[in-house]
């Protein structure tokens, strides 16, 4: 019987990239494998519960409209991410310590314990939306064989002559969306591929400074 103890361990083949099909991220197309690329749209929510029974229906009708206009398949992504307010709570409290006005401060510290007591009842979700629009060089037909050449340059035109329409239906829904470029395609799968090393993210200086302002200024005497 051979020494197990002795036989080389396997050699561990492949890679992380290798079963994500990503291939290459070119500028703001994603190069999957098989000669195929797509183009992601990040679409900036909406508060649908906060409108009017009027306003609801019209952007009902409007998203119907929408679907109806489509000439090619798209996929829909949502996101949904719990969000870390604790250090959003220690911003807060910081801020109570620190105001000289008593009334303005004793407003901060029940805002505080309010947002404290509602994390602890209901979690707090961030959702992202999304559309991604696929392409396949046999779009091009038999002239379309694969080259990986001059692939990332027909997938681009091919995908912004598909969202241009796209982007023009979103904004006369009053959606504000924008076509994700490198760098935040790198964020985003590296954050997809990688759920299990972070679960929650904070909330960023930009919203802690925003909520703080709205709230001194509303308390000013």
């Amino acid at each position: 019987m051979k020494d197990a103890a002795r036989e080389p361990l396997p050699k561990q083949g492949g890679s992380t990239q290798k079963f994500t099909e990503i291939e290459d991220i070119h500028d703001d197309i994603v190069i999957l494998a098989g000669g195929n690329a797509c183009l992601i749209i990040e679409v900036q929510s909406t508060n649908f519960a906060l409108l009017s029974n009027e306003e609801q229906q019209g952007k009902i009708r409007a998203y119907a409209s929408f679907l109806n206009s489509l000439s090619q398949p798209i996929q829909i992504v949502i996101r949904s991410k719990k969000v870390d307010v604790s250090s959003y709570l220690k911003l807060l409290k910081t801020k109570a310590q620190e105001t000289a006005n008593e009334k303005l401060a004793a407003h901060i510290w029940l805002y505080r314990d309010f947002v404290e007591k509602l994390i602890k009842i209901n979690t707090v979700l961030d959702k992202k939306f999304y559309i991604v629009i696929s392409y396949t060089s046999l779009e091009k037909g038999p002239s379309g064989v694969f080259h990986r050449d001059d692939f990332a340059t027909q997938a681009q035109n091919a995908l912004h002559a598909k969202a241009d329409p796209l982007l023009n239906e979103l904004a006369r829904l009053s959606l504000h969306a924008k076509i994700l470029e490198k760098e935040r395609l790198i964020k985003l799968f590296y954050d997809i591929y990688n759920q299990g090393l972070s679960e929650t993210h904070q909330i960023d200086s930009n919203f802690q400074a925003a909520i703080v302002s709205a709230t001194t200024a509303q308390k000013q005497p």
